[in-house]
């Protein structure tokens, strides 16, 4: 594994976990989907729990959560959160969180944390900033809309996590209740394919050279057409750019 890495242990609606590793410090985002998972996905890149030096969480929907009681119950990894997750979370986790406001900052080991407010159904919710010197990869997933915080907060990243959760049609045409299908097009829901893309776009002219499509639902897409979509808005930058998808349940890295 090179110096700077960061990518998706699991993403999509079982659980999330996004990993950053530079040299001796290793970091989860979120932990989704359940411990045991968690280490073997560790195992098959190199890392042990005992590794990872703190693990920080974007917000307290169980996708993103769902481990973190047996993990605490095992290891003494800090975690970090907004205040607001930490008050959802309280009698969920038995390990004490270290609370932050919204927007806050954090070294941990040799990676420098910033958090940016995102929007979404869920109290404190927050992307991530990681950054090594001169070199910055964040994270942005589960918002329902690209704030112009949330462009500061991965402006100029090398390498990016970011939503690309459904297609519009699949999602109309789908199972999901109308209650469900009208909270994933809020303003507080997901991105779609087409809002994702327009952000990859945004971010390729401002320097991000890695994307990483992640958060794909299921039921209401398909990597086909989250693919489809952003290739379609970075065409002409498609060179220059290297695009990935995120899976359920394997490992998706970049290594900088």
């Amino acid at each position: 594994m090179s110096e700077l890495t960061i990518g998706t242990l699991c993403s999509g609606s079982k659980g999330n976990c996004t990993l950053i590793k530079y040299r001796n410090t290793a970091i989860l985002v979120d932990a989704g989907r359940s411990t045991k998972y968690i280490k073997n996905a560790l195992a098959s890149v190199g890392i042990m729990p005992e590794d990872i030096s703190a693990i920080f969480l974007t917000h307290s929907h169980s996708d993103h959560t769902s481990a973190l009681k047996v993990w605490s119950s095992h290891y003494h990894t800090p975690v970090h959160a907004s205040a607001a997750v930490c008050a959802d979370l309280e009698n969920k986790c038995c390990e004490v969180l270290v609370e932050h406001p919204i927007v806050f900052e954090e070294t941990v080991g040799e990676i420098n944390v910033k958090s940016f407010p995102t929007d979404h159904d869920s109290f404190g919710s927050v992307g991530y900033r990681f950054e090594v010197g001169e070199r910055s990869v964040g994270i942005a997933t589960d918002l329902g809309h690209v704030t112009e915080r949330v462009r500061e907060g991965l402006c100029g990243c090398a390498a990016a996590v970011i939503e690309s959760n459904h297609d519009v049609d699949m999602l109309l045409r789908g199972p999901y209740p109308p209650e469900l299908k009208q909270r994933i097009l809020s303003r507080y829901g997901h991105l779609s394919n087409e809002s994702g893309a327009e952000f990859a776009r945004f971010l390729a002219d401002n320097g991000t050279s890695q994307l990483l499509l992640a958060h794909l639902s299921e039921i209401n897409n398909t990597p086909e057409l989250a693919v489809r979509a952003s290739t379609a808005a970075l065409l002409d930058v498609m060179n220059k750019i290297e695009l990935a998808v995120a899976e359920p349940a394997v490992p998706v890295l970049f290594n900088l």
